[in-house]
């Protein structure tokens, strides 16, 4: 199979992390006569200094015409003046809507070998941690009227979240369908006591309900999930929520699983063109210094081929050689602590450690 993959490299630890998943995809491509081919394009930090923009048209028409997409990771302090429109997150925001990807998927799965690294109370951990956040990812507030004006002598901001009965009703569908293909619980996460988007998105949720028998729904307020993932996160196997509360329970969710640096994303739409990348950032502090974990993001390689080119068992065969390597006692420096015997090991070390376990694997 051919398939052609956009590449954002981007900014801080972005180039280092990809570079490795890129070595992963080479040696999966060789084992089962597969080819991958790689457009490089710009987006974030990287293309406000070459283009003066953050995702210009060019960039952006790389990604439409590319099979899917890899991301590492932008943004970084050194654009932190530029103007707020320009600013390399809105490359992010950009890209994701240019690609019509509404749906983003964050596993929180916790690896036996990483249960030490939770910060959380080993019989808590014990329970288990397998849960998936679906959210929205192109509406609500991070795409609403922005504004800044004066009122009353003052400076005084305001942004606006909007939802429509469609869009709620499509991520819905996409956070059912994911409870049927897992345990077939499905809680739905918004803040209806205070806001009316909120009662419009557990409205279409409990009409969205009667189609899926299958499925048990339960409604939460997003207040009460963020604690309950940290008091019990077994309850959980899929949440779906808006953009803003999304964005902010899968970082928590991340935390409790060990570290960011494991955890991948998939944003995918209405067409298998997905957008793929780690959840962490650019942490520009160990930029350059190969000490970066590039798991996630050899981890969203592996949803790469799962979700977009339908290649199961390759993509068991990475996670499989990442619980392998795990297993051996090999650790980057964020998840180095809790237990004898580990070896700090290098970012390109690590993904090289994968891409042998990979090719040896059967």
């Amino acid at each position: 199979m051919n398939k052609t993959i956009a590449v954002i490299r981007g900014d801080g630890i972005g180039p280092e992390i990809v570079n490795e998943a890129i070595k992963v995809l080479e040696v999966v491509a060789k084992k089962y006569g597969h080819s991958f081919s790689y457009v490089d394009a710009d987006m974030g930090g990287c293309a406000i200094d070459k283009y003066g923009d953050p995702l210009p048209q060019s960039e952006l028409d790389k990604c439409l015409a590319a099979d899917s997409v890899l991301l590492g990771a932008v943004g970084g302090p050194k654009w932190d003046s530029v103007p707020g429109n320009m600013r390399p997150e809105k490359g992010l925001l950009r890209i994701r809507a240019g690609m019509g990807v509404y749906s983003n998927n964050r596993p929180a799965k916790i690896w036996p070998q990483l249960a030490a690294a939770s910060p959380l109370k080993p019989e808590i951990v014990e329970k288990g941690i397998d849960f998936i956040i679906v959210r929205e990812l192109i509406g609500g507030i991070y795409f609403g009227d922005h504004k800044t004006f004066d009122e009353n002598g003052e400076k005084t901001s305001e942004d606006v979240m909007k939802y429509s009965e469609s869009e709620i009703e499509r991520i819905g569908r996409i956070g059912f369908e994911t409870a049927r293909k897992r345990r077939k619980k499905l809680c739905s996460v918004e803040k209806s006591n205070v806001l009316d988007t909120s009662r419009l998105w557990k409205s279409v949720m409990h009409r969205l309900a009667g189609e899926y028998p299958d499925v048990e729904l339960s409604d939460m307020l997003v207040d009460n999930c963020a604690m309950q993932i940290v008091k019990n996160p077994a309850q959980f196997d899929v949440i779906v929520t808006e953009n803003m509360f999304g964005d902010i329970l899968s970082d928590e969710a991340s935390m409790i699983t060990g570290s960011i640096g494991m955890i991948p994303s998939s944003s995918l739409g209405a067409t298998s063109n997905g957008l793929y990348e780690p959840i962490h950032g650019s942490a520009p502090d160990i930029a350059g210094q190969d000490t970066a974990n590039p798991i996630g993001t050899i981890l969203s390689a592996a949803m790469m081929l799962r979700f977009s080119f339908d290649m199961p068992k390759e993509a068991d065969d990475i996670e499989e050689a990442v619980g392998k390597v795990l297993s051996e006692g090999y650790r980057t420096g964020d998840i180095i602590g809790g237990g004898e015997g580990l070896k700090l090991t290098k970012c390109s070390e690590m993904g090289s450690l994968i891409a042998e376990a990979v090719k040896n694997s059967r």
